[in-house]
Order: C-alpha cells, then sequence, then structure tokens
C-alpha cells in the first residue's frame, strides 16, 4: 500500500512540523512508523543472521526456507533471551533506520504501478482511502 503523494511521510517531518492535521498526514506518519518498525525488525535479524543479506545465490525455495527457519530461531531467542543485545538495539522507539533506500512518493507509487494490475491498484487506493478515514476519526493519532 502506498503512501499519499505531495504530504508529509518522514517521521522527522512530523517531529520539525508538528503533529499530522489531514487524514492523508495521518496516514502517512502511520505508513512511516509502522515501516520502521518492520525495518528495524529486518535489521535484527539481518544482524543475527547474516546468511539473510545473501541470498541470491539460492533459489527462491531455499530463500524462503531459511527466512522462515531463521523467523523461527528468532522468535524462539526472543522468547528465552530477554536482555539480548540486538533486541535492545534496534527496539529504540526513536530510532530511524538510516541503513535503507529512502524512496520518494513518486519512485513508491510508480513501483506500485509496475507490480500491480490496474484493478489492483484501484483496489488498494480504495482500501489506503479507507484506513486514513477509520485514522481520521481517532482521537490523538
Amino acid at each position: 500500500m502506498t503512501l499519499y503523494r505531495n504530504t508529509r511521510y518522514w517521521l522527522r517531518d512530523f517531529r520539525r512540523g508538528g503533529r499530522p492535521r489531514t487524514k492523508k498526514e495521518k496516514f502517512n506518519r502511520a505508513h512511516s512508523q509502522l515501516r520502521n518498525v518492520i525495518e528495524r525488525a529486518f535489521g535484527v535479524l539481518k544482524a543475527r543472521f547474516p546468511i539473510l543479506d545473501k541470498m541470491c545465490r539460492f533459489s527462491f525455495t531455499t530463500q524462503k526456507y531459511l527466512v522462515v527457519a531463521t523467523m523461527a530461531i528468532h522468535n524462539f531467542l526472543r522468547r528465552i533471551r530477554l536482555n539480548d543485545e540486538l533486541f535492545r538495539r534496534f527496539e529504540d522507539v526513536g530510532l530511524e533506520v538510516s541503513n535503507t533506500i529512502e524512496m520518494n512518493s513518486e519512485s513508491a507509487t510508480s513501483a506500485t504501478q509496475h507490480a500491480f494490475r490496474p484493478q489492483d491498484q484501484t483496489f488498494m487506493h480504495q482500501l489506503r482511502d479507507q484506513v486514513a478515514n477509520e485514522l481520521d476519526l481517532l482521537v490523538g493519532v
């Protein structure tokens, strides 16, 4: 699901410019926050399992099994090692992942347009609007 174009998106923009005011800004901020959490989770996985950085030489099926296996091991370690250094390092809520490629809204939208059929794009835009409307109704978002 893509963000809204020509609307504030990056978390640092909201830190400088205050709270989101429109439903599109609320959606983009929530999108950015969730993206950040997901990237931190993958950061922990890649730090713990360097094999995930060099997956291209494996078949897709093997890659799929490697990801599932490393996530299972990660979840197991998460349950038994509550004070793990990797978890502490990547769980800083204020941490913005900096080693990712920052996509502007145009490139994100362009990439999505090539990946989906027109009817899928329409559905995803309608779903995004529905989520934005619901976020707009929430107090304190």
